[in-house]
């Protein structure tokens, strides 16, 4: 509990977002040092102000921190995942600034595959038909549906998921612990039966319209690709189409009428080079997803990975990493070999694509 303190002393500090959150780990190896670090060493690193330097360390993030924590103790349910987690949804190490912290309410889910459904709040009766089947079809090939649990596509991509019996997960712009919107309560009870709530953002935060451009960076990195199913011209779902063009997922796009404005948005992005969907089957191959069948598909066990042909040495690496991620000089040790020879096996598994680095020189296998 000490450690977790730290954490959320550390994201409480004004100015210190995910991007300098990851510098200070990576200078500093945990948030309890980095509050403990002097003016001195906090000046070298990019991004620290003065302003920031004061907060850091100071008595009013630790006392967020211990209240969030009896806020937290209150929510049985909720977990607090950090990004040196074993379960941390690796995806997102591919978006430049992951969460340090992700607050979970359910089940944690299998995170891959995962496609993201994302449309209008208004949307037409034929858009939330194609939602809600496209996402039970998705859920059938064993697929991880994630949206926003925002009114209209969402509301009906998380509902075709779950009656595709599959798992889905709500990324929300606001804290785990709020009601929003009120009309979904009882498909959030849902969703958390056999999947998951998740936020960044602290319990009590409010869904503030400045929050949700940043959850929807989180429900493209957690995927493989973004569906929009209707979008009007200056919607939400595009800021989340953008963000999946920037971390290299595919966008897909479901046609609508020309003359519905909710369609507007979706439409252009075919005609800027989005994959036409009008199938499950469409968006499996632009994915490059296989679907499961049968008990993979309906007891969630995902295939088994593919391993490269692996050194001895590199094997004995790759074990210690599948039992969670691990500091560079605890593999050291465990494997008593030198630190050039260690990391030269780190390296080629990186270069095999069975590895990834994490903040503060931790490594975790893919």
């Amino acid at each position: 509990m000490d450690e977790l303190c730290d954490w959320l002393a550390l994201t409480a500090v004004e100015g210190v977002g995910p991007a300098l959150f990851r510098r200070l780990l990576e200078r500093f190896e945990t948030p309890g040092r980095a509050l403990a670090a002097s003016r001195s060493e906090l000046l070298g690193i990019r991004g620290m102000t003065a302003p920031v330097i004061a907060s850091m360390g100071g008595a009013p993030c630790r006392r967020f921190a211990e209240e969030e924590l009896r806020r937290m103790e209150r929510l049985p349910d909720l977990r607090l995942m950090t990004f040196l987690d074993a379960d941390y949804p690796r995806r997102l190490f591919q978006i430049g600034n992951p969460p340090p912290l992700l607050y979970l309410r359910g089940v944690l889910p299998i995170w891959d595959p995962a496609v993201a459904l994302v449309g209008s709040r208004r949307a037409t009766r034929e858009g939330l038909k194609a939602a809600q089947q496209l996402a039970a079809g998705l859920a059938a090939c064993g697929v991880l549906v994630v949206s926003g649990l925002a009114r209209g596509i969402d509301t009906a991509a998380h509902t075709g998921a779950l009656t595709g019996g599959g798992s889905t997960v709500a990324v929300l712009g606001c804290g785990v612990d709020l009601a929003y919107p009120p009309e979904n309560s009882e498909l959030r009870d849902r969703i958390a039966a056999s999947g998951c709530i998740i936020s960044e953002f602290p319990l009590g935060t409010q869904p503030l319209a400045e929050h949700f451009p940043r959850r929807n960076r989180i429900i493209s990195g957690l995927t493989r690709g973004v569906l929009v199913v209707e979008a009007a011209e200056k919607s939400g779902s595009l800021i989340t189409a953008r963000y999946a063009l920037d971390q290299g997922r595919e966008v897909l796009a479901v046609p609508g009428p020309i003359s519905v404005a909710s369609c507007r948005g979706s439409n252009r992005l075919i005609k800027e080079g989005a994959q036409l969907v009008d199938s499950v089957e469409d968006i499996l191959v632009a994915t490059g997803i296989a679907p499961m069948t049968g008990g993979a598909a309906a007891t969630g066990v995902p295939p088994s990975p593919v391993r490269a042909d692996l050194a001895p040495r590199e094997a004995a690496v790759y074990e210690l990493l599948a039992q969670g991620p691990r500091h560079l000089d605890e593999l050291i040790q465990a494997l008593e070999l030198t630190a050039g020879e260690v990391s030269a096996m780190v390296l080629g598994l990186e270069l095999k694509g069975l590895l990834v680095q994490l903040p503060g020189s931790h490594y975790s296998i893919t």
